[in-house]
C-alpha cells in the first residue's frame, strides 16, 4: 500500500470505529434513561449503581467491536495469518500496549497505527462519556 493508500483507509476504518461508537453510546445515553426513570423509586444504591453498570458494558461491547473489526481487516487484507494472531495485534494495538512481537511490514505502518489511534480515542471517548455519565447521576442523587 502507499503511503496516501494508507492514510485514506486508516482515515475511513477510523470513521467506521468512531461511527460505531457514536451511534452505540447514543443508544446507551436511550438505555440508561429509560433504566433510570424506572429505577426511581428503587433503593439510592441501584439507582446510582445500574446506569454505571448499563454503560460500563455498552463501551466494552464497542471496544471490544472495533478490535474484531481491526481483526477482520488483518485477516481479510492477508496481512496476518490466522484469527489469533489478528485479534492478539488488533488488541494490542489497539490498547496502544504494543509489545511489538507482532509487526507489520513497512508498507503497512502507518496504516496499522490508525488501530492504535483508533484506540487512543475510542478510549478518550469513552472515558469522557462516563465521566459526563457519572456527574449526572451524582448530581441527580445529591440533589434528591
Amino acid at each position: 500500500m502507499t503511503l496516501t493508500q494508507q492514510i485514506l483507509w486508516g482515515s475511513i476504518y477510523l470513521g467506521i470505529c468512531f461511527l460505531i461508537e457514536i451511534i452505540f453510546l447514543t443508544w446507551c445515553t436511550q438505555v440508561v434513561r429509560v433504566a433510570s426513570l424506572r429505577l426511581e423509586n428503587s433503593k439510592r444504591f441501584v439507582s446510582i449503581a445500574a446506569p454505571i453498570c448499563i454503560a460500563l458494558v455498552f463501551i466494552v461491547a464497542i471496544h471490544t467491536f472495533q478490535v474484531w473489526l481491526w481483526a477482520i481487516v488483518w485477516v481479510l487484507g492477508d496481512v496476518l495469518p490466522d484469527w489469533n494472531s489478528a485479534l492478539y495485534f488488533s488488541l494490542v494495538t489497539f490498547t496502544t500496549l504494543g509489545y511489538g512481537d507482532i509487526v507489520l511490514g513497512e508498507p503497512l505502518r502507518i496504516f496499522g497505527a490508525f488501530a492504535s489511534v483508533t484506540g487512543l480515542l475510542a478510549f478518550g471517548l469513552s472515558t469522557a462519556f462516563m465521566v459526563a455519565l457519572m456527574t449526572q447521576v451524582f448530581k441527580e442523587e445529591l440533589m434528591s
